[in-house]
């Protein structure tokens, strides 16, 4: 009797970049274990879209749609390459317009895409119908999603069998086109059982022949088991990935999998051991000079209390890192049970885990609910969807107050279809301001990345990848130098390797690397620490002090202007928030302490106001 085919994706390149580095790959480093992959037989890839696409832009100063042409013609015209969006959101973390959602598809599709994975955090349909309409419309096969997640001890109300059955039902019914199902578990915190129970109601529940996969991570210990309970009740494809970016934040190894199903009746994608193995010994040596931080390698059994998704997980301890605060990373984890219960139980899956991971950093550092983070608040308050349970009445009071909005149940792509900086027209226009070329594509990079977007279109983006050694932060630099369009200008640069913060000084197309101070890196503490106090604002009552570590990403007024009382004054970034950082009362601006791109300490102070 034939063993079954299992149809297995191989994540290394997308969600196991991801999960590991926090998506800081570059693309010339990486391109030969893609080939290796294609010589060992695999010929399913997620390749792009998900936070990678942004973290291009973002740390690596390359171009998402570049990378995504290349990895196809590597490939070749045959192999099936996969992305992540993420419903209305596609690869942005905030809602897009229709024109913005039907401009996502039609980009992925002309720069090599054959499949979309499209999922809603929040579960909600009506966010997954004109999203997946519009993915077959321009020709690509979508992959609805039903997200996964076990509840915090102790919580109910959403997350069991029969929700998801309610989810997948109302997909179904809701005639949205599809290819095929997945279940998708972020933060790899479903229990086996629970897994099984839901893939044998679905294959009673879709017509006969349907494809169904089940994605998860090995963060809580327990991959291996759900793929081998999912097998067991009918799966049709998994994922994983090679090492070094497998196991621990990130998809099970791809030579585990295959060992794990020795003597059952499954064939993993027609993949051979040996072949596997050479594969791997490419990827090691393509990734042997970066930074691997030892939080990505590891089980957490504390991972269900929270729950923190494996490729959210290691993107927010490198930015932990970048702000000398990872000391704090154990109580944020702590403070997320009652942010993920009090929220509605929103599934922990970008963006809504990066909102219940914000909100937990400000609930430690400022303490509970007297800050909160503008994801989170609109998210209570209705602004991306509805949430599996309504959220907590105190909670989405308190955010009313502080965001200034009001609770709303219109549909979130209505909301932003009124949002005129959410038009293709806007876009255009501020392209045209800065100069830069109007098309489709630096459209869609404008829209989703915003002023770094713009930054990265005009030459002017930054590198930040943390490397092994100096040598290697240099030869990394010299090697982005400029060669193509919207390739890195001379200027001063920061590299973080191995801990240790390098400035980088390009001048002429050569580069000198001068060691900066010193940023701690260290694994998060296993015992509970004691919570350090934010830095106090200086004794000067005109002071306007920063509330948390982060850097400047924009001033918006200058010295000497004269403000009312929540004026915006420069707008701040921290831990993927852009935080607004307003006139307390009526006054003159008589200084202003730092520029774009600064960084800053919590407590430090910005600006002077008479």
């Amino acid at each position: 009797m034939a063993k079954k085919y299992i149809d297995v994706m191989d994540t290394t390149f997308r969600d196991g970049f991801q999960s590991v580095f926090g998506g800081r790959v570059l693309m010339e480093d990486f391109f030969p274990a893609v080939e290796a992959a294609k010589e060992a037989g695999i010929r399913h890839f997620e390749f792009g879209g998900g936070a990678r696409f942004q973290s291009l832009f973002f740390y690596l100063n390359e171009n998402a749609f570049e990378m995504m042409d290349r990895f196809r013609a590597i490939v070749g015209p045959d192999a099936n390459l996969q992305t992540l969006a993420r419903g209305v959101n596609t690869v942005m973390l905030d809602t897009g317009s229709r024109e913005l959602v039907d401009l996502h598809a039609k980009m992925f599709k002309k720069h090599g895409t054959t499949t979309i994975r499209n999922f809603d955090a929040l579960n909600d349909v009506e966010n997954l119908k004109y999203s997946g309409e519009r993915i077959a419309y321009h020709g690509l096969k979508h992959e609805v999603v039903v997200t996964m997640m076990d509840l915090p001890p102790g919580c109910v109300g959403a997350h069991d069998v029969a929700f998801y059955e309610k989810t997948l039902r109302e997909i179904l019914d809701s005639g949205i086109p599809y290819s095929s199902i997945c279940f998708k578990d972020a933060s790899g915190t479903s229990s086996p059982q629970k897994v099984y129970e839901t893939i044998q109601m679905a294959r009673r529940l879709v017509p006969e022949g349907t494809h169904l996969r089940l994605h998860t991570h090995e963060t809580a210990g327990v991959s291996v088991a759900c793929y081998l309970a999912a097998l067991d009740a009918g799966i049709d494809g998994i994922d994983m990935a090679a090492a070094p970016v497998s196991g621990g934040t990130s998809q099970p190894d791809i030579l585990t999998m295959l060992h794990a199903v020795k003597g059952k009746n499954f064939d993993l994608g027609g993949l051979e051991l040996e072949k596997i193995l050479q594969y791997e010994d490419t990827l090691q040596d393509c990734l042997k000079e970066y930074f691997m931080p030892p939080e990505a390698t590891q089980v957490s059994p504390l991972i269900p209390f929270s729950p923190m998704p494996g490729g959210a997980l290691t993107a927010n301890t490198q930015m932990m890192r970048d702000n000398n605060m990872l000391d704090r990373y154990p109580e944020v984890i702590r403070a997320m049970r009652e942010v993920v219960e009090k929220g509605g139980y929103g599934t922990s899956v970008t963006p809504v885990s990066q909102f219940y991971f914000q909100q937990a950093l400000n609930n430690a550092l400022m303490g509970p609910w007297k800050k909160i983070a503008p994801g989170y608040g609109k998210m209570v308050l209705g602004y991306f969807g509805k949430t599996p349970t309504a959220p907590d009445a105190e909670v989405v009071r308190i955010a009313h107050e502080q965001l200034k909005l009001e609770p709303t149940t219109d549909n979130a792509i209505d909301i932003a279809d009124r949002d005129e900086t959410k038009s293709i027209a806007y876009w255009s226009r501020r392209l045209e301001e800065e100069g830069i070329e109007v098309s489709d594509e630096n459209i869609f990079i404008a829209a989703s990345c915003d002023i770094k977007g713009i930054a990265f279109l005009k030459g002017e983006a930054t590198l930040n990848v943390r490397k092994n050694s100096p040598k290697a932060a240099q030869e990394t630099l010299q090697s982005t130098l400029p060669q193509e369009n919207n390739i890195m200008a001379n200027g001063t640069y920061t590299v973080i390797v191995d801990g240790q913060q390098y400035n980088v000084q390009i001048v002429g197309g050569n580069a000198s690397v001068q060691t900066a101070p010193a940023v701690t890196v260290a694994a998060a503490p296993a015992a509970p620490v004691a919570a350090a106090p934010v830095a106090a604002p200086v004794a000067n009552a005109n002071a306007i002090c920063a509330e948390l570590p982060g850097s400047v990403f924009k001033l918006v007024a200058q010295a000497g202007s004269k403000v009312n009382a929540g004026d915006k004054i420069m707008i701040l970034e921290a831990m993927k928030m852009e935080i607004d950082v307003v006139a307390p009362r009526e006054g003159v601006l008589s200084s202003i302490l730092v520029k774009p791109n600064d960084k800053i300490e919590a407590g430090q102070v910005l600006a002077i106001l008479d």
